[in-house]
């Protein structure tokens, strides 16, 4: 590992990872169904390890979310996780949008996903994230089933408009859920006119110059005094995938400017302190509200 770095604040952010392939995003659904997913050369286990080296040469330790599939198929990933010293977490089994499900399909696939992930990395799993960040208005009752299942805490909300997932009139800091009483730890957005702006993570993080990026965190960390929450996918540092698709907004949200995510990780990871979730919001996680 490198020698200490010169954070830009004395603020720990707290760093996410969504273990996921490019085929496994919801955009791609339109034109790969989930019954092929086991008819094509996954590519996640490559990716995620390149993320472990950036991270172990940065220092830097986050929270895994790991799709079920993906546990199922590659348990010494999640272990490595586990030994490496990241958080392991939950993303799903199938990665569908929670606003799709009822109740019953939600705690199905759920609690296959917490079992198989736990199973692979021998640890308890407390935190969960819904593929596309659809823990959206109308479905409150997962919260309550997720709460069931033994989860202390959600990070599902990403308060910004959004074809997908939009919940701009969610609150923008860490809240106590209630009846369910899970902890909430929305992804991190700015606050400008009267509007939430996305920065965080994903295709943001690609397509924004890097400076709005650090200039975000730093509002969030100095301004705000607060953590920032970011979020990256492993297929977002793949620049050898395979086209699937020519779809216009696939092509955009899931292919424009991957050679700039590596590099900006790496600059974003040298200037910032970051830890997995569970750590950053350790006193939160175990206070009653």
């Amino acid at each position: 590992m490198q020698g200490p770095k010169v954070a830009l604040s004395p603020i720990t952010n707290a760093m996410s990872v969504d273990v996921e392939d490019h085929y496994h995003t919801e955009m791609m659904s339109r034109v790969i169904p989930r019954a092929n997913w086991n008819h094509l050369p996954c590519r996640v286990e490559q990716s995620t390890q390149v993320l472990f080296e950036q991270f172990e040469r940065a220092g830097v330790r986050g929270t895994f979310f790991f799709l079920g599939w993906v546990a199922d198929r590659f348990p010494a990933l999640v272990r490595k996780a586990a030994q490496l010293g990241h958080e392991i977490a939950c993303h799903s089994y199938w990665h569908r949008q929670v606003n799709t499900l009822t109740p019953d399909q939600f705690r199905e696939d759920t609690a296959r996903a917490k079992k198989t992930i736990e199973d692979a990395a021998g640890v308890r799993v407390i935190g969960y994230r819904a593929p596309s960040f659809s823990m959206i208005p109308g479905t409150e009752w997962a919260k309550e089933i997720l709460a069931e299942l033994g989860f202390l805490y959600d990070s599902s909300v990403h308060p910004i408009r959004h074809d997908l997932y939009g919940n701009h009139d969610a609150p923008r800091q860490p809240y106590r859920d209630k009846p369910a009483g899970l902890l909430e730890i929305p992804i991190s957005t700015i606050r400008l006119f009267k509007n939430n702006y996305p920065f965080a993570g994903g295709g943001y993080f690609r397509l924004l110059p890097y400076g709005i990026v650090r200039w975000g965190i730093r509002q969030i960390n100095m301004r705000e005094s607060m953590p920032a929450v970011f979020y990256i996918h492993p297929w977002e540092i793949d620049v050898v995938r395979p086209f699937l698709t020519n779809e216009r907004k696939i092509m955009m949200r899931q292919y424009i400017r991957i050679g700039n995510t590596l590099r900006g990780l790496n600059q974003m990871t040298t200037e910032f302190p970051f830890a997995p979730i569970s750590e950053v919001y350790r006193q939160s996680l175990h206070k009653d509200f």
